[in-house]
């Protein structure tokens, strides 16, 4: 019994790790995405513009006041009714990009706001416009204040892309179920599934544990 069990791992293996290269995948990109997007989201809300702060405030309040599996099945069910089929990957990438935007949006708009507004005036009283007062000035500090919560929100996301199994992406928990379906060893694949997220995510923890190092030592 024991020796049928090994031999299903092992043969299951080759699949859980493609399926983990498919998250890693689309965690990559989705963390690309919400970097730009989230940095454009936390200088609009913190913009004396009105109309660009209240954009992004209201695309802030939608996306983390929608559940991202709600979010997911608008982008690859509901946008084909419209005639705009994206596929599973490129909406699993779509859907956790445009989700995870919004969160690293507060984070930027939070560390900004961290800064000692004479910075800004001092900046400006150099005769840097408002802009380069942000890039030169205002975002290199700010940026040392946002590692530890973004890197708490990437971890998240990466734990949080499972949800794009239910969208027909072969990621680590679809290939999980899969094999399932053919083996019924749901406790050993499902253990086997947790231990691979759980390296994946400890491995990011120690990367972000070494940026924020490398900050401090910079300081």
């Amino acid at each position: 019994m024991l020796a049928d069990k090994i031999l299903i791992l092992q043969e299951s293996i080759p699949y859980l790790l493609k399926g983990a290269l498919m998250t890693i995948k689309l965690t990559t990109f989705s963390v690309f995405i919400g970097i730009v997007l989230g940095t454009i989201l936390g200088l609009a809300r913190v913009s004396k513009n009105k109309l660009f702060n209240n954009i992004a405030k209201v695309y802030i309040e939608f996306f983390r006041g929608t559940p991202l599996l709600i979010q997911l099945f608008l982008l690859y069910f509901g946008l084909p009714n419209l005639g705009i089929d994206l596929g599973g990957y490129l909406a699993a990438i779509l859907g956790l990009g445009l989700n995870s935007g919004a969160y690293v949006g507060e984070i930027v708009r939070s560390g900004i706001n961290a800064i000692d507004k004479g910075q800004m005036e001092a900046a400006r009283s150099l005769g840097m416009s408002y802009f380069q007062s942000m890039r030169y000035v205002i975002l290199p500090q700010a940026i040392k204040q946002v590692i530890p919560p973004l890197g708490n929100e990437f971890i998240a996301l990466l734990k949080d892309s499972s949800l794009v199994s239910v969208i027909a992406v072969k990621d680590l928990t679809r290939q999980g179920r899969l094999i399932i379906s053919r083996t019924y060893e749901s406790f050993l694949i499902f253990a086997a599934v947790a231990v691979l997220y759980f390296i994946m995510t400890f491995i990011m923890t120690r990367l972000v544990n070494y940026a924020e190092r490398r900050v401090s030592i910079s300081d």
